[in-house]
């Protein structure tokens, strides 16, 4: 008897923020054996991830975009496996200082900072999430995010559509979305660091252009936790 399709949407900066950043280690991640794992009664028949180029920033590692496109070309070698990109921006921004001060007429004090946004990848993924769900292409919809933004498409999935609806949180139970949860999934589990060790890509993989090699910084004898922010 076949199992019951299931298609999986990743928000990757979200699962990176949540889980990845600092642990150099389970940052190769294969998210479809990660799927499979974490789904196993269901036949996941797609893994589409959502992401955005990072730009090198000042006092960053300069390496970082360069090991961000590796991985990416590694997923794109993965048969059930397809990639959106959003963009990555970083913009001056005029805001006040923290803690408030005042100058001599009482305004606040301000300053000019370099603000880094991701843009467009909640977008994408949920203009995905409800077209697969209006093709009716899988018998579960499962997302993977922690961010609440996304709350108003689970639920038309879930209400609007009539379809099922999953999310795989990369959060402690009680620090999840509350919001999320408030979609009521018919399936709801969470990502673990042990989810994450298990399901590590080969560290050499090939596609058309050659060999693709796992970033030396995320061996698994790394020397140790990346700066934050470096990807």
């Amino acid at each position: 008897m076949s199992k019951p399709t299931a298609s999986v949407y990743i928000d990757g900066f979200n699962l990176y923020r949540r889980l990845l950043e600092g642990r150099p280690q389970v940052k190769w991640l294969d998210v479809e054996a990660l799927a499979d794992l974490l789904l196993p009664e269901f036949d996941v028949v797609r893994v589409r991830y959502f992401t955005a180029i990072v730009k090198a920033l000042p006092g960053k590692d300069v390496q970082a975009p360069q090991r961000q496109q590796v991985y990416l070309r590694a997923l794109a070698s993965l048969p059930r496996t397809t990639i959106q990109l959003g963009k990555f921006r970083i913009d001056t921004r005029v805001m006040p200082r923290h803690p408030v001060e005042f100058d001599v007429d009482g305004r606040p004090r301000t300053v000019r900072v370099k603000k880094t946004e991701e843009k467009g990848s909640d977008v994408a993924l949920a203009s995905h999430l409800l077209m697969d769900a209006f093709r009716a292409n899988s018998d579960i919809y499962v997302v993977c995010t922690n961010d609440s933004d996304l709350t108003t498409p689970l639920r038309m999935i879930k209400e609007d559509l009539g379809k099922a609806l999953g999310l795989l949180s990369p959060m402690e139970p009680k620090r999840a979305s509350n919001e999320l949860k408030q979609t009521r999934p018919d399936l709801h589990r969470r990502v673990t660091l042990d989810a994450l060790q298990a399901c590590q890509l080969p560290d050499v993989l090939a596609d058309s252009h050659g060999a693709i090699r796992r970033p030396t910084k995320w061996t698994l004898n790394s020397e140790g936790p990346e700066p934050v922010g470096a990807f």
